[in-house]
């Protein structure tokens, strides 16, 4: 391609919105000591072979997860994301590949398709590590579940944080406090 040029076509192997606003937050952080020249960084998901799967529906067993992504590649490892406190699944995993082609090529394939009569979101991932497969919420399940005012039978109702809210607004007879 010329250099000028820009392409139509949006990078699939582009840094993952968890990952700009993590290495964000740890810039912000770093920026108090004195100025040195920045090595210019490597990229982390320029060989990457694990994907975040988003939107999942709270009821998608890892085998429905294993059948569909297994058409892109062999996979070779499937984590599901779990509510920390409750141990059930909260709506994401993490599908590990042993090429970084399979990982573009599902994310190619089968990013925006339904699973469960949701739309699956795909994201290359650095890696998974030990603590990442639990809910980073205040309840124990996703951030973005917490504060969901519309109802969303897959995704276990309406958000945490509101339906808490809602019930101290009750006795416990169940008559509205006033």
């Amino acid at each position: 391609m010329r250099s000028g040029q820009r392409s139509t076509v949006e990078r699939l192997d582009r840094p993952s919105a968890y990952y700009q606003s993590r290495n964000k937050r740890r810039r912000d952080r770093d920026d108090d000591g004195p100025e040195e020249k920045a090595e210019p960084e490597v990229d982390p998901l320029a060989n990457a072979t694990t994907l975040y799967v988003g939107n999942l529906s709270f009821y998608t067993t890892e085998e429905q997860v294993y059948e569909l992504f297994s058409k892109c590649g062999e996979i070779k490892r499937l984590v599901m994301g779990l509510d920390r406190f409750q141990k059930t699944p909260c709506g994401f995993c993490f599908v590990e590949y042993y090429t970084h082609q399979d990982a573009l090529d599902c994310m190619k394939y089968i990013g925006g398709t339904k699973l469960d009569e949701r739309i699956v979101r795909t994201d290359l991932d650095p890696g998974f590590q030990e603590g990442r497969q639990y809910g980073r919420g205040k309840s124990g399940g996703q951030v973005r579940d917490e504060y969901r005012e519309d109802y969303d039978e897959g995704r276990g109702g309406i958000g945490r944080a509101i339906q808490a809210e809602r019930l101290r607004d009750y006795d416990e007879e169940g008559r509205v406090r006033g």
